[in-house]
């Protein structure tokens, strides 16, 4: 550690402890000499003022409990874990889609570009080694984004025009906002829909027009909205209507093991060395399309009308390589 982790370190420590801390363990965990520890708990009392209290042989110490609470560095201070952190976080920012998020986080990215260039003493950051990548993004316009979200932080109902993937068609909905999502790349919106008496899951790219309404947006319990929008598979809404069963092969297994697929998956390694994968599904569109990539090594065992579709699916795409390509 140098010497700026080192402060940093013992602040939290001392700052955290319901207790004195002995000399022994404040030793082990800035890994240095006895005498620079001294040195460096001197500094953190002299020079930065903290309320730093030592034991009757100075073999403890503690900050002093009625000021401890109040106590903070002086300024941003982070350690290099930390500003790895920062780092990856304003290459993310970078990254965002600049027809949304960038020019609001602009000043945001600015000032941590700042934080980045003081902590690093004026040397340049290797930012170019972080890498983001993005996949399966849509075009979303930030004057969409900044009106939802605006309705939904003020709790006020929206009314804008929708138009459907599924249909091509376009209707007026009126809602009262609940949640925004960022799912795969792209935004969504968590709402109760007036007109239909239901919560509804919305595409920010397929709204137009978005209004904010006087009238204040209905709430709904958090545990309803997660017992309707999170308790299927993917992003599609709906209490689940089954479970499915996928087997993947030992090959795909060193991959799909360590995947997060649902909050109630249930995983099993077979003895044959595949895995066997439930998953609880409302709408079967997107958990298909997600086995569909890895071919041969996944299939669908249960339940048998999921194993059907799957099959006709297969079918279909086979049929498309049956001819000459026109």
């Amino acid at each position: 550690m140098d010497r700026y982790e080192r402060i940093l370190t013992l602040h939290r420590i001392l700052k955290a402890a319901r207790y004195p801390v002995s000399f022994s363990r404040l030793k082990d965990e800035v890994h240095c000499s006895r005498a620079t520890l001294y040195r460096d708990i001197a500094f953190l009392r002299d020079a930065l003022g903290a309320p730093i209290e030592y034991g009757e042989d100075e073999s403890t110490f503690r900050y002093a409990a009625d000021e401890a609470e109040r106590f903070e560095l002086p300024g941003l201070w982070l350690t290099s874990e930390e500003l790895a952190a920062l780092l990856a976080l304003n290459e993310l920012l970078g990254r965002s889609d600049p027809g949304v998020l960038a020019g609001a986080l602009a000043p945001f990215r600015a000032r941590i570009e700042r934080l980045l260039s003081d902590q690093a003493s004026g040397r340049s950051l290797p930012v170019e080694r972080i890498r983001v990548l993005t996949s399966g993004s849509r075009r979303l316009d930030q004057a969409v984004f900044r009106g939802v979200a605006g309705a939904l932080l003020n709790r006020t109902r929206l009314r804008f025009g929708y138009r459907a993937r599924s249909t091509d068609a376009t209707t007026e909905r009126i809602v009262s906002p609940q949640r925004l999502a960022h799912y795969r790349d792209n935004w969504y919106l968590d709402a109760w829909d007036h007109s239909r008496d239901a919560l509804r899951s919305f595409a920010l790219d397929r709204i137009r027009d978005p209004q904010p309404l006087e009238e204040p947006a209905l709430d709904r319990e958090a545990a309803e909205l997660d017992a309707h929008l999170a308790s299927s598979y993917g992003i599609f809404s709906g209490a689940p209507k089954a479970w499915a069963t996928i087997r993947f092969s030992s090959h795909a297994a060193r991959w799909v093991a360590d995947e997060h697929w649902h909050s109630q998956q249930q995983g099993e390694r077979l003895p044959d060395g595949r895995y066997e994968l439930r998953v609880p599904y409302s709408n079967s569109r997107e958990l298909l399309m997600d086995v569909l990539k890895y071919g041969p090594d996944a299939e669908v065992v249960a339940p048998v009308s999921l194993r059907e579709e799957m099959k006709i699916l297969l079918q279909l795409a086979l049929g498309a390589y049956a001819g000459n390509v026109q």
